[in-house]
């Protein structure tokens, strides 16, 4: 019995890793936490988008246009959608008493890829019925499911962050570890070369190498394009922070030791220089990917970007430019609200980590 005791004692005293710390620290930071909450809950609705929307997003309802948001309502046991009509000639919706439809989950409906692979046709909640539809967010000014349309959006505006962090900082890590470590004429020249680039007003560039697109390319063009523009631009930045930590790693005596073990140089810059950058990496990424959904956001807003009948929250923020619209149909802002909620989860996590990853707090 002591003997145990004593085991568990030594273990409690046992020195935590660097990685336990990192841990320990940021579970301490609630809003961090609620912030990577809130972000795994939007990706994973944006992986199963096909699933949880109840329409295909190019699905349009001719007879209701602008059609106000349906909450479902508990009746005995059930929920059940209320019917709206129109008045004649208006987009005036009024409340039929009595005339609802059970809401009903996992129901046969438009077709769609489950993961962007699988052909299936369920989905999480529908009616079954044109004449009682569940539009829980309302329709737009072609009489699409708002709901839909955001959550297919999702899958664009929330991967092109990712995608476009891994290619920008895969670049610019290397980049810049080949400047630190090589120094000399090599260091001169790309570090020259980050400061053209940075000093480039990016909205600018952005607009103007989009000209130059094709005007026949597809939505899954223009959706790569943007993820190379975005990159392009985001590279600079990082490669000279990184080229900054990697003048003082390339000291270290684990570098000298590499050197001296005949290692090659891209192996001591990839093996031993780059892996001790990965805590501000970390950081820094997770503070940048808000940049890269705002990008999208303004390409697609201003027209160059995602097109018509694909959905984007971007495109989708266009019908707010008109008051009238905005005026009448609030519910029009919906992407707004997620861009809101997605960037302040982001930045919220991304302080968090930064926090977290402070030995020095």
């Amino acid at each position: 019995m002591e003997t145990a005791t004593a085991l568990l004692t030594a273990e409690a005293k046992a020195p935590l890793s660097p990685w336990q710390l990192f841990r320990r620290r940021l579970k301490r930071r609630r809003i961090a936490m609620a912030g990577g909450v809130i972000l795994i809950g939007l990706y994973l609705m944006a992986l199963f988008a096909g699933f949880i929307a109840p329409y295909h997003f190019e699905r349009q309802d001719r007879d209701r246009f602008f059609h106000p948001p349906l909450w479902p309502k508990l009746s005995g046991f059930h929920l059940v959608v209320p019917r709206y009509e129109a008045g004649d000639g208006s987009f005036v919706y009024h409340l039929v008493a009595g005339d609802t439809k059970p809401l009903r989950f996992f129901i046969r409906g438009d077709k769609y890829k489950l993961l962007c692979l699988i052909p299936a046709t369920i989905h999480l909640f529908g009616t079954g019925d044109e004449n009682y539809p569940a539009y829980l967010l309302g329709t737009d000014q072609f009489g699409r499911d708002v709901l839909s349309r955001l959550l297919y959006g999702s899958q664009i505006s929330l991967s092109i962050g990712i995608v476009g962090i891994l290619l920008s900082f895969t670049f610019g890590m290397m980049i810049g570890g080949i400047s630190g470590y090589f120094g000399g004429r090599t260091d001169t020249v790309i570090m020259r070369l980050c400061e053209l680039i940075m000093s480039i007003p990016a909205l600018y560039l952005i607009i103007s190498l989009r000209a130059t697109f094709p005007p026949g390319m597809s939505s899954a063009q223009v959706y790569a394009m943007i993820i190379i523009i975005l990159s392009f631009i985001g590279w600079a930045s990082m490669a000279r922070v990184i080229r900054g930590m990697t003048l003082s790693l390339r000291e270290q005596q684990f570098v000298l030791a590499a050197r001296a073990l005949g290692q090659t140089h891209l192996k001591v810059i990839v093996r031993h220089i780059l892996p001790n950058t990965f805590s501000y990496v970390i950081v820094a990424a997770t503070l940048s990917v808000p940049y890269y959904i705002l990008g999208e956001v303004v390409l697609s807003f201003l027209g160059v970007g995602i097109q018509e009948p694909n959905a984007s929250w971007g495109n989708m923020l266009t019908a707010a430019q008109n008051t009238e619209y905005l005026r009448n149909y609030p519910w029009l802002l919906a992407p707004g609200t997620a861009i809101f909620v997605t960037v302040l989860a982001f930045n919220f996590l991304g302080d968090g980590l930064r926090d977290a990853a402070d030995t020095k707090s």
